[in-house]
């Protein structure tokens, strides 16, 4: 019995001398913020005072941090305090947030369309995003956005979004085209929530009312010249992030997977699912180059219909084949390209890039065989150039042109904001 009394107090002495040899957080400091607040950063953090000095749960909180938009970079420091208590540090350079946007391009005939926006990435200095544009492409739209992935708690926002939307659509059948004047005005609400460092879950319900009206090119009668359809979509999302910023390289994989459930209360568009998947790989090569890389499959309920929801597109998946040239039930893209910064010099960075984007489509109510038939699958390689602002986020101008190999190809330049993917 006293063997056994002296082995529990033995035991407890070893496990309190072990405990007490840890290094402790005696308080974490946030440094070279200006807007973002200080207090906003803690929240988020998973070092606070009193917690073990853990360098894996530092360089997570420093990951987090290079991810918001507010933040162009993030290090930290750490210093002996007193006893066996240490001061953290977090270094924050930020980004200037409240951005204005400018896109000119042309549409089909010519047609000069323009878009106007200004979005604040860092409203209260609490990573939370509003903002909304207006847009001229032969009709008037508009949109508003907020976003707060931390709103509630540091897992825990909420996205709102309306749009009214209205453009001239291209609509495909019986190996003709027609086009109509389309209008899409939404309301949309999303509940954020982070599991885990590198997992996140988006859920929620948008309410909307799609018009077709009827302007141009071919008629048939089993395909209406009206369409005013209300509909609700029930839309899940799932991300996969272990991605690493270093102002304009990005390292590592992303995988973000979207399905969604779209009613409808009229039978020329019918109730359907839709889902796919976007896979990112990111690799730095060298100092001064990127390789980078995106994938996205998706099907689609396999209906016969003119109004099929993926398509084929300059500003979505291949640069240079035009504005909606065709629609499918179902999807494989492969982009990739290589980024080299050519110039770089105190804020400025210019960067070229050789690219491929390649993708093929099920055709409405087809089977999958038609991924392999050749008037399905579009190839263009292609160069372009980008003029990056490493201070003001997501300040990159981008220009390419892509030059189609495939059958009845074309090529063309795309211009916009931001990487392409």
């Amino acid at each position: 019995m006293k063997k056994l009394i002296l082995f529990f107090l033995l035991f407890g002495f070893i496990t309190s001398c072990v405990y007490a040899q840890e290094a402790m957080v005696h308080d974490l400091k946030i440094q070279g913020n200006k807007k973002l607040r200080a207090s906003f950063v803690k929240s988020i953090s998973t070092i606070k005072s009193g917690s073990v000095l853990d360098s894996t749960r530092i360089e997570q909180d420093i990951l987090r941090l290079k991810r918001l938009p507010s933040v162009s970079h993030a290090y930290y420091q750490v210093f002996p305090s007193e006893d066996n208590l240490y001061n953290v540090f977090y270094n924050i350079e930020e980004n200037f947030t409240l951005i204005p946007s400018a896109n000119i391009y042309t549409t089909n005939d010519d047609e000069f369309a323009y878009r106007l926006g200004l979005y604040e990435f860092n409203l209260l200095g609490r990573n939370i995003t509003f903002g909304g544009f207006y847009q001229k492409d032969i009709y008037n739209s508009y949109a508003l956005n907020f976003r707060a992935p931390y709103l509630f708690s540091n897992k825990l926002g909420l996205a709102v979004n309306h749009q009214d939307l209205t453009t001239q659509e291209p609509v495909f059948f019986d190996n003709t085209t027609s086009n109509y004047k389309y209008n899409n005005k939404s309301f949309e609400i999303l509940g954020l929530y982070e599991l885990n460092f590198k997992n996140r879950l988006e859920l929620g319900l948008n309410y909307f009312v799609e018009d077709y009206e009827y302007k141009s090119g071919a008629t048939n009668p089993n395909v209406p010249q009206e369409l005013n359809v209300h509909k609700w979509l029930l839309k899940g999302i799932y991300e996969f992030n272990e991605l690493d910023y270093f102002c304009q390289y990005v390292s590592g994989f992303k995988s973000q997977f979207n399905i969604q459930y779209v009613t409808s209360t009229n039978d020329m568009l019918p109730d359907f699912f839709i889902g796919w998947n976007d896979f990112f790989l990111f690799k730095r090569v060298g100092e001064k180059g990127n390789w980078a890389n995106r994938l996205r499959l998706g099907l689609s309920t396999n209906d016969e219909t003119p109004f099929a929801p993926f398509s084929v597109d300059n500003n979505l998946n291949v640069r240079g084949v035009g504005n909606t040239i065709d629609r499918g039930t179902g999807v494989i893209v492969l982009n990739t390209e290589y980024r080299h910064t050519l110039y770089e010099k105190g804020w400025f960075v210019l960067q070229g890039n050789a690219f491929v984007d390649a993708g093929t489509w099920r055709n409405p109510g087809g089977d999958i065989g038609d991924f392999s038939k050749s008037d399905n699958v579009k190839v263009y390689p292609g160069l372009g150039l980008r003029f990056i602002h490493k201070k003001i986020y997501n300040a990159i101008f981008r220009i390419d042109y892509g030059y189609g190999i495939s059958e009845n190809a074309t090529k063309g330049f795309v211009f916009g904001i931001g990487q392409y993917f």
